[in-house]
């Protein structure tokens, strides 16, 4: 089955930037990652799982009102492999953060809401000074 695993997760200072990584293996066949819709979410301690940002099979893209302008969520097919480029991070994103995906071909669209099949086991990001 579809496996996904998040990397690039640190302790980085209040201003800082980070790029985390989500790569995609474990592929059916016929059903490569260009089927499959892609988003992050992140858990802090205490709180519910929110989602931050999707893309689709499409590349159309969402984002959570507090995270636009932030955080950008890219894709590259060729290498399995979906990103989240995230600056200027301020404590409060510290948390645990995720990242989930859909077979959806086709599709235009993609949700926040986390009902996603497939998930990572998370990274850690924390930002202290």
């Amino acid at each position: 089955q579809l496996q996904l695993v998040e990397s690039g997760g640190d302790l980085v200072q209040p201003g800082g930037s980070l790029r985390l990584s989500c790569a995609g293996s474990g592929f059916r066949t016929g059903y490569t990652v260009q089927f499959y819709s892609v988003a992050w979410f992140r858990q802090a301690p205490g709180k519910e799982r929110e989602g931050l940002s999707c893309i689709s099979t499409t590349g159309g893209t969402n984002y959570a009102d507090y995270v636009k302008g932030l955080v950008t969520i890219s894709r590259d097919n060729a290498k399995n492999t979906a990103y989240l480029q995230m600056n200027n991070l301020e404590p409060e994103a510290t948390a645990v953060y995720y990242c989930a995906a859909d077979l959806n071909p086709r599709s235009t669209i993609c949700t926040m809401q986390p009902d996603y099949d497939y998930w990572g086991q998370g990274t850690q990001v924390t930002v202290s000074s």
